[in-house]
Parts: structure tokens; sequence; C-alpha cells
């Protein structure tokens, strides 16, 4: 971890300040960041002159920072953020902000609560930033074989109690209910600022270590929440920031089976709409193996359905058939009241909407009208977007039957419900079908549904 000069340097008098407070000399310091770098598997070697020159305005690379941050937190019995020490002016300035799965819990917490703030900031270089191919399955590597945070419990700060994390996840629940209602075009923004001005407090507060796993959890969720808004309205770059810090945040929860879902329902999701049909079998899969033990039936099913749509685009019928009756399989065994809140929505209209998309993708159009049809008869009305989408999905099936006017009288009904949302997926699904009515384009009913979708679309 080389040193890094800043632009301007200038003297690190926070640092300074806290290395006073801790009552540390610049060699004890260099031990215990050394100490602290080594639980990490960092074999770093600094000394009393590297301190003195990150005192002088000079900052290490890569996680040096928050392993300083951690060693001068265990001295003084607090968190200590990377901010606290002066070294967050060039991680400020990168467009890297939240593409790392953080080594340490108190550098997770920093990432994340900067990924909320430089959000809220509308910072153009992460609604514009494109998705890092490379950060699509490595997180998934690092969630499989780091070990656990040993203890989350903080002191310092208001205190947070039960009450606090209930308050978080009733919020979460009513966000995810307007969103499948109006689309995330209406209330990401809410997500986003709730996270930033409420949720980053709660973590910097005070709660004992029940409390806290706890609290993660109920924050891992709200994050993967704000991910998926990302996608739905046509960030994908910024969705895969937060997918990466809900991943950290449900490993220091201890929830692996909840880890598993960000990998298979997030990731696996966000490689899908970027056409990276192999990552999609990967991340399923990682899914898979990481929260084995840990996730109930329903999960499971999920994930092997994640992974059946990796095989379908890639075009592997074989094997999109043998992971899709895992996941049918493992659905018989589901007990709902088993299931954690975060895989409750996952039943049978949801598996059925997965394996209309693999039928689809494999050209194979009867299976894909049977089940979008399956998916549509069990989808309650609130789920207006996921209806649409399955509309959208059985109007393909007819078209590649070439069932033109049936195509055309279904994908009408999908326009209708789409106009009543802000929903950028539901838009791409309706574009890919209109791309697939081209060849018809003379006939009546094809010219019939674009003029009725213009109107939908000027009246909303």
């Amino acid at each position: 971890m080389a040193a890094r000069p800043l632009i301007a340097r200038q003297p690190n008098e926070r640092l300074q300040s806290l290395i006073q407070e801790a009552g540390c000399s610049n060699a004890g310091l260099a031990r215990r960041v050394n100490l602290c770098g080594a639980e990490h598997g960092f074999d770093l070697r600094y000394d009393k002159t590297s301190v003195a020159r990150w005192l002088r305005g000079q900052q290490p690379r890569g996680q040096a920072p928050a392993v300083i941050a951690e060693a001068l937190g265990r001295k003084l019995g607090r968190a200590v953020s990377i901010d606290e020490i002066g070294m967050a002016d060039g991680k400020n300035l990168s467009s890297g902000i939240g593409l790392q799965f953080a080594p340490t819990l108190a550098a997770a917490v920093e990432q994340a609560c900067e990924l909320w703030r430089s959000d809220v900031g509308r910072r153009d270089f992460l609604n514009g930033a494109s998705v890092a191919a490379s950060a699509l399955v490595e997180p998934s590597r690092d969630w499989l074989i780091t070990p656990p945070d040993h203890a989350v419990a903080r002191a310092g700060g208001p205190r947070v109690g039960p009450s606090d994390v209930a308050a978080v996840r009733a919020a979460t629940a009513m966000l995810v209910d307007l969103d499948h209602r109006f689309g995330s075009g209406h209330v990401r923004p809410l997500v986003v600022h709730y996270l930033n001005s409420v949720v980053s407090g709660l973590l910097s507060g005070s709660y004992r270590e029940e409390t806290g796993r706890r609290l993660f959890a109920a924050v891992a969720r709200l994050t993967e929440l704000a991910g998926y808004m990302a996608v739905d309205t046509g960030h994908p770059g910024l969705a895969q920031r937060y997918y990466i810090q809900a991943l950290r945040l449900a490993q220091a929860a201890g929830d692996r089976g909840y880890g598993g879902y960000v990998l298979a329902a997030s990731m696996s999701h966000l490689a899908a709409a970027l056409g990276n049909p192999r990552e999609i079998a990967q991340l399923a899969r990682a899914a898979q193996e990481g929260a084995r033990g840990a996730a109930t039936a329903t999960a499971m099913a999920m994930f092997y359905a994640a992974e059946a749509r990796g095989h379908a685009l890639l075009g592997d019928d074989r094997a999109c058939r043998l992971v899709a009756a895992r996941a049918v399989d493992a659905m018989e065994h589901s007990r709902p009241d088993e299931d954690p809140d975060w895989i409750a929505h996952f039943d049978e209209a949801y598996l059925a909407d997965e394996l209309a998309h693999c039928h689809r993708d494999l050209e194979q159009a009867r299976p894909a009208e049977r089940q979008a049809r399956t998916a549509l008869e069990h989808h309650p009305e609130s789920r207006v977007r996921r209806r649409a989408v399955d509309l959208v999905l059985l109007a393909t099936a007819h078209l590649q039957q070439r069932e033109v006017e049936q195509a055309c009288d279904t994908g009408a009904q999908a326009v209708e419900l789409l106009s009543g949302l802000r929903s950028q997926r539901g838009e791409e699904y309706l574009e890919d079908f209109r791309r697939r009515l081209e060849p018809f384009r003379e006939q009546r009913a094809v010219r019939e549904f674009h003029e009725r979708a213009g109107m939908e679309a000027a009246a909303a």
C-alpha cells in the first residue's frame, strides 16, 4: 500500500488530534495499524516515519486509511471514520465509491454512508457511471471467503434500540409497496434521503450486539431496495454500487441467506439486463454455495431460478431445464411460515415469471405462454409493474407463435398499466416488444397498437 500524495498537501490536523486523544506515539500507532492489518490479511510494515508522513499530508493507498481508522477506533473505544482521520479527500473524488466489498466493518459503514451522501448530492459521476465489469463477480468471491465480523456492537453516539430497527423495517415495507404500485421514479429520492439523513445516524449511534446485527440486516434490505430502484430509473452503474454495499451490510448482519439473495436476485438480474449471461449463472451459483444451510427452500428456489435464466440466455436448454427442475422442487418444499420477510414475496407467481423468461429466451413459445399466464393468475393487483412485465412476456409468447393480433391486444394491456408508472425497466420490456413487432409492422393490428401506445404516452 504505497503512498499517494495529495494534490495540495496540507498537514493532517485531524489525524494529529486523534493521535493525541488516543495517547499514542507515532511508533505505537504504526504497530497498531500493522497488527490490525494482519487480522485482515494485509502485510503492512509501517513505522514512525510512515506516521510522520501521514501527518504531513501524505495519504496511503488502498484500504490503508480504513485500517488506520479501525486501529485508532480500537484505542479510543469507538468507531472512527476515514473522514475523521483526514483521509477521505482522495476517496471522495473517486468514481470508485461503493465498488469495494470493504474488509473491515468501519470501512463498510464509511463506504455505505459516503455512497448515500454522494447520491443525495447528485454527483454526476455516480448517476452517469457505467457498470464496472470486474465488480460484477468479484464481490461474490470476497463474500464467500471473508470471515464473519466478530462483533458489531458500538459505543458512542445516540442510543439505538429495537424500536429504531423496527422503524427502518416499517419504512422499507412502505417504500416497497409504493414502488410496486407507482414505480421507482416516484419513490427512489425518498429512499436515498432516508438512508442519508436517518439511517446513517443510526449506524453511527450506540447499540448492543443483537440490536446491531438486526440494524445491519434492516439497512442491508433498504440499501438493496435503493439499488433495485436505481435499475428501475435507468442507472445500472449506481445500482451496482448499492448492491455491493447491501452485500457487505448483510455480511455485517451475519445473514448469509440474505447475502445470497443480493447476489441471485439483484446482481444476477443486473448482469441479465446488461447482457452478461455467464455472470448470471456464476452469481447464482455463488449464492447457492455461500448460503447453503442458511437459506430456506423458498430462497433456494429463487437462487436456482436465477441460474436457469443465465443458462437460458446462453442457449443451453439442457442446463436450464436441469436447474429449473431444482427450482420447482425446492418451491414444492417451501414453508412460507419459516421464510424471512425478504423472500416472502417469492411465490408461485414469481417462479412462473422467472420460468417464462427462460422459455422466452430459448424461443419456447408455448411453455413461455403457459408460465406467463400462471404468473398473471397469481400476482395480486398491487404488483402493478410485475403484472405489466408478465403481460409483455405473454404478448411476446403470442408473437413467437405468430398470433400477431392477440399479441398486440395483450401488449396494449401492458401499455395501459405502464402508463401509470415511472419505471425504466417496464419501458425496456415494452421497447423489446416493439422491436419484435417490426417484421409485422405493415399489419393493421400492429399499426393500431402503436397508435394506442402513442395515445397512452401522451395522456400519461
